[in-house]
């Protein structure tokens, strides 16, 4: 009865195991699916994978006024890439700007924006970013002269700029909206002009700037030259497919960025969409 009784504790035990290692490989997957999501429509394949490379291997170019960055590896390849990073590294460098070791990114890596993304999609993102096939490729240097080659200065445009993320709207709508455009798909760090130091504006907020030697239009909702004469349709045109309401397609930069706004869910699309005919006009 004894050896009876304690098998059945056995087969109890051990099928609960098993159900609890395949809830945790579920949900690791599910996790996983949703950080595929987030990875699309934070752009990340842009600026991390060079054309005709592999995904997420680094060595696109980014050119700025301070030089041209190259986006680094993040693969899960344990020398050139994640594959010895942990969360807590992951999420250090999304939020603060600052690698493994201390050391500091360059700004041209929009963390300002990343900063306040949700603990949620940012462990999601790093479920998804395990699942990469691992790619051997050391990151190309960048092309930067002295002094904004140095690291250590962007602990003071830290102090300086990296300010917390201001609270979202209190209409629902209207905060996932934002948090899309400015945390998400970061927006800003195209459409707002900068200083000398390379720091947005926050007086000229989607206003238009200059990037790569292009001009990127003023997103504002002023009628005359930014979208505030759009209709909420022809702002779904531009976001799935790039098309303006003249029938001109977008170029540059932005034809990238529409791979990854055409990727948003119709509620998120719709709540970018929202949130974009909200923003105060400026000319």
């Amino acid at each position: 009865m004894r050896l009876r009784a304690g098998l059945a504790r056995g087969r109890t035990a051990f099928v609960v195991c098993l159900w609890l290692c395949v809830t945790a490989a579920a949900s690791a997957l599910a996790d996983a699916k949703r950080g595929a999501y987030l990875f699309a429509v934070a752009g990340c394949q842009h600026c991390h994978s060079a054309k005709g490379g592999a995904l997420g291997a680094g060595g696109e170019a980014l050119k700025t006024p301070f030089g041209v960055y190259y986006g680094p590896n993040i693969t899960a390849d344990s020398e050139t890439g994640l594959g010895r990073w942990r969360r807590d590294d992951f999420v250090r460098a999304m939020r603060d700007g600052r690698r493994p070791d201390g050391s500091f990114y360059f700004p041209v890596f929009p963390y300002p924006s990343y900063r306040g993304m949700t603990d949620g999609d940012l462990n999601d993102l790093w479920d998804y970013l395990r699942t990469l096939p691992a790619v051997r490729q050391a990151d190309r240097r960048h092309e930067i002269a002295w002094p904004f080659s140095w690291r250590g200065l962007m602990r003071f445009w830290n102090w300086l700029y990296l300010d917390d993320p201001a609270p979202l709207p209190a209409d629902p709508v209207l905060a996932r909206g934002r948090y899309i455009a400015d945390h998400l798909g970061h927006c800003a760090e195209c459409h707002t002009p900068r200083n000398l130091l390379g720091a947005r504006d926050p007086d000229r907020y989607w206003a238009g700037a200059e990037i790569e030697g292009r001009k990127s239009p003023n997103i504002t909702a002023d009628p005359k030259v930014g979208v505030g004469a759009w209709s909420a349709g022809e702002l779904d045109d531009v976001l799935v497919m790039g098309m303006k309401p003249d029938g001109d397609f977008v170029g540059g930069a932005m034809g990238q960025v529409v791979d990854s706004t055409s990727a948003l869910s119709k509620s998120d699309r719709a709540a970018l969409i929202a949130y974009m005919q909200s923003v105060p006009p400026l000319q």
